[in-house]
């Protein structure tokens, strides 16, 4: 068995009328034999973390899986302190900063 490094997208949609476009992306460790069972885990889990429920304010919240964005073996086999999950790369930091909330400083 291996270990993969799954990222999914969700989608928050919601009834208020002015619900603003949020997403959370997850990565998710699992187990499998081979890229493509990871990838058939990676859906499950996905397809698990889909919930409606209803607010305080009783504005119904939907959470939905948008994508399996990628699967791959984790970059260390040795899960340990310090051990490197996952690694992307991107040419355009503006980009990056511009839905990055953390890097922006906008609230969620």
């Amino acid at each position: 068995m291996s270990v993969y490094v799954a990222i999914l997208l969700c989608e928050a949609t919601s009834t208020a009328e002015d619900h603003a476009p949020l997403y959370q992306e997850n990565f998710v460790l699992l187990t499998a034999q081979d890229e493509e069972e990871a990838r058939g885990k990676a859906l499950a889990h996905g397809k698990r973390l889909e919930t409606s429920y209803e607010n305080d304010l009783g504005e119904t919240i939907t959470w939905r899986l948008r994508h399996v964005v990628d699967v791959n073996e984790a970059l260390d086999s040795d899960l340990g302190d310090g051990s490197e999950l996952y690694s992307r790369h991107f040419r355009n930091y503006d980009a990056y900063r511009s839905f990055e909330p953390l890097l922006s400083g906008e609230e969620l």
